[in-house]
């Protein structure tokens, strides 16, 4: 029996250009793409909206909020992982690398203490076939914690991990350059009053010191034995992005200068900065802004971080703001570009043989409402 679907009267946005038209998908793989208006009977009438590729996101925090609700509070590993791919999908997004953390500043925080639980949890309900999107695995490695290669080790050969990013959030490092932001969020985020904070401070730099510039040579070397993705975090400086060259990152994560972009560039490495950042119009951490290194010509890819809808909104920001940037290299930055960065040739473009991850998309101006998606010709919101 064949499975087939058509949909027509679409605004199809390819890798290149917009056309009036429509896709055909055959077993979850796109086999023709078709100019003009007409809507063949048994079709999914699309009445002119966007059809865009199903994005891919390569960096969201969005699973641990599900799993930890609200502090000491601890949800449901399966219902928590379903709720966050309800949102992913709603999002239109089709292809998600959920970022789990590899450590903590926080030694007893909720991050230390769910991750074998969120790990196992995203594999067990995607083998039994309850999750919409396609998830993958993106380990966050915070380099200053003592236990993290060893934890590192005990997840390295999971399946579905794909990406490894290097993290060092210690005072004075990376994101947090400037020691008045970084005493503003954690005072804020642990509820510390200015002595606990001195001493928090103390034991973070003293970590750093000791641990962080060993720990991260360690978990890049064996990130590239494994074949698995690496990615650089939070670059600051041209001496960041020259270490970051050496150990053999492919992309750096949210830099926080426009000089450590372009150097991520010059270094032929891609550079991914937070929809959030674009939507919000800066960082929250004071660094550089999203729309200052798109700017620049140094942003690639754009991943949703926080705000799982922050994707398809930053890329309708990218095509309606100043940049006037072109609808389908707007979408790039979210779908084929992310999907180049960690080998899926499969998918990311609305291409015939790729496959037939879509999202009907109705511009309003405003937030794009996303109408449907579609994973493999199924739909999944």
């Amino acid at each position: 029996m064949t499975t087939e679907t058509i949909f027509a009267n679409a605004r199809i946005v390819l890798a290149d250009r917009i056309v009036d038209g429509s896709v055909r998908a055959t077993h979850g793989r796109i086999t023709a793409i078709d100019e003009g208006r007409s809507v063949p009977a048994g079709a999914i009438d699309c009445d002119g909206d966007y059809l865009l590729p199903g994005l891919v996101e390569l960096h969201t925090d969005n699973l641990e909020r599900h799993f930890t609700p609200r502090p000491k509070v601890n949800w449901h590993p399966a219902a928590a992982v379903m709720a966050h791919d309800a949102q992913m999908a709603a999002a239109g997004i089709t292809t998600v690398f959920d970022a789990v953390a590899c450590g903590e500043v926080d030694p007893g925080g909720a991050r230390v203490t769910n991750l074998r639980a969120m790990v196992d949890s995203v594999r067990e309900t995607q083998a039994r076939g309850h999750l919409r999107a396609d998830h993958r695995l993106h380990l966050r490695c915070e380099v200053s914690w003592a236990a993290v290669v060893e934890t590192f080790e005990t997840l390295a050969d999971e399946p579905l991990l794909g990406i490894v990013s290097l993290m060092d959030h210690s005072p004075g490092q990376r994101q947090f350059v400037r020691h008045d932001k970084y005493r503003t969020y954690y005072m804020g985020k642990f509820g510390l009053t200015d002595a606990q904070m001195d001493e928090f401070t103390a034991r973070q730099i003293e970590a750093s010191a000791r641990y962080s510039a060993q720990h991260r040579r360690i978990i890049a070397e064996s990130s590239r034995a494994r074949g698995l993705v690496l990615a650089a975090h939070d670059d600051a400086t041209l001496d960041h992005v020259a270490e970051a060259t050496e150990l053999g990152a492919r992309f750096s994560e949210f830099p926080t200068t426009v000089e450590a972009a372009r150097a991520a560039h010059r270094a032929d490495m891609k550079v991914l900065m937070g929809a959030p950042n674009l939507v919000r119009g800066g960082s929250h951490s004071g660094n550089v802004s999203a729309g200052a290194l798109a700017e620049a010509g140094c942003l690639d890819v754009l991943s949703s971080d926080y705000v799982p809808i922050s994707l398809m909104h930053a890329v309708f920001l990218l095509h309606r703001g100043p940049l006037e940037m072109p609808l389908p290299v707007a979408v790039t930055k979210a779908s084929a570009a992310p999907a180049a960065v960690v080998g899926l040739a499969d998918r990311g473009i609305i291409e015939v043989a790729r496959r037939a991850d879509l999202a009907r998309v109705h511009d309003t101006g405003d937030a794009p409402v996303i109408r449907a998606v579609w994973r493999e010709g199924r739909q999944i919101a």
